[in-house]
């Protein structure tokens, strides 16, 4: 029996460092990061201005890469966010639009609810048509992008 204990151990061992993920070249040996990721700032590796990670046609590496931030306040409305992903998408920044479609989303999800209701699912027709602009971005489909987030800002308060 000990005989097959200590070869299991051996064995054990003798893998265990295969399954081991290797750090990246010239990144720190200690957290794994790389240069240029300094963590809690918001600039990370890789960066990106393009649209990306969206879905299967835009999807080509399992790091999404960080996108550009719109000229948009952070704590806007979700119909400023949709104005700046428009002007984005209208001069080719497919960055900034997902970003700033991300964002829009972001805070037509915000809410206040009692604590008992925390846990139920949020959603409604803005936030299905802020995913579908994604979707069209994601696909390439710039013009139809833009026309879901015109049909949106027409009904959002403040147009």
């Amino acid at each position: 029996m000990r005989v097959i204990v200590a070869a299991a151990a051996v064995f054990g061992l003798g893998i265990a460092p295969a399954f081991a993920q290797p750090v990246p070249p010239g990144a720190n040996p200690e957290t794994g990061a790389r240069p240029g990721n300094v963590i809690g700032t918001g600039n990370s590796l890789p960066m990106s201005s393009h649209a990306a990670n969206i879905n299967g046609a835009n999807t080509r590496s399992l790091i999404a890469p960080r996108l550009p931030e719109p000229p948009v306040a952070e704590g806007s409305s979700p119909r400023q966010f949709l104005m700046a992903a428009r002007q984005a998408l209208v001069s080719g920044q497919t960055g900034v639009a997902q970003e700033a479609l991300e964002r829009a989303e972001a805070r037509q999800l915000d809410r206040s609810v009692e604590p008992s209701r925390a846990g139920d699912a949020i959603g409604g027709p803005v936030v299905t048509e802020i995913g579908n602009a994604r979707q069209a971005l994601g696909n390439g489909d710039r013009d139809g992008a833009i026309r879901i987030i015109d049909a949106l800002l027409q009904r959002l308060p403040g147009g």
